[in-house]
């Protein structure tokens, strides 16, 4: 397998985990009759701690659970792709960021599901690729802008379907943007193809070199008259 093709396979392995853990969790909650909501964020209240952990791995039903499935396997393998050095951190970062926030901001109800974790992945890479000013990480910028632009309505409460969380979708983009730029310095980074250009520029050949002295010991002679 090419190196590429490995880099991409690997890429893959802990999205996959984690969305295969979601439906294990889901598989098991319907199975066996328990109800896993008290695993979601509760704002402000003791019972609701644990859930700024456990959170993004409770849905409320199958639909809740499909519709979070695809964007959320597809932003963090782009995560692991294209900043694989953080992004243990990042994921790590947006997961308990977006909770904590939640925790801090929300209506006093059950919040559950894996959205604000999609939320703060698309705005990370969304601000990461523009602060970094990389190509390649600015075309993922804009794909993610194509794909998921629609989603800062669900950030508002006017604009969010009933139902929604939509703190913890704003909790997400906060987080998410924060670390962008807490880590705009870490990671890939925009190349710099003219360095060595200009310290060769810089350097004289030996031949120049040698004539650049000849001439300023010629003027530092004195002059006859």
């Amino acid at each position: 397998m090419r190196p590429e093709m490995q880099r991409l396979a690997a890429s893959a392995i802990i999205p996959a985990l984690l969305v295969f853990a979601l439906y294990a969790l889901k598989a098991l909650e319907t199975g066996m009759g328990w109800d896993f909501t008290s695993w979601g964020v509760r704002p402000l209240e003791w019972r609701g701690v644990a859930g700024i952990v456990l959170h993004p791995l409770v849905h409320a039903d199958w639909e809740h659970l499909a519709a979070n499935t695809l964007p959320l396997f597809f932003l963090s393998w782009c995560l692991f792709y294209f900043y694989r050095g953080i992004a243990p951190a990042i994921l790590a970062c947006v997961w308990t960021g977006s909770g904590l926030l939640t925790f801090i901001i929300a209506r006093p109800a059950w919040h559950v599901g894996a959205s604000g974790l999609i939320y703060g992945l698309a705005f990370f890479l969304f601000f990461s690729g523009l602060l970094r000013r990389h190509v390649p990480l600015v075309a993922l910028s804009l794909l993610v802008t194509f794909l998921y632009g629609s989603l800062v309505w669900n950030m508002f409460p006017d604009f969010a379907e009933a139902g929604t969380s939509w703190e913890g979708h704003l909790a997400g983009a906060v987080t998410g943007t924060a670390c962008a730029f807490a880590f705009r310095n870490r990671g890939p980074q925009r190349p710099q193809p003219f360095a060595d250009e200009e310290e060769e520029d810089e350097q004289l050949p030996a031949g120049e070199e040698e004539q650049s002295t000849e001439d300023e010991n010629k003027n530092r002679a004195p002059l006859e008259h």
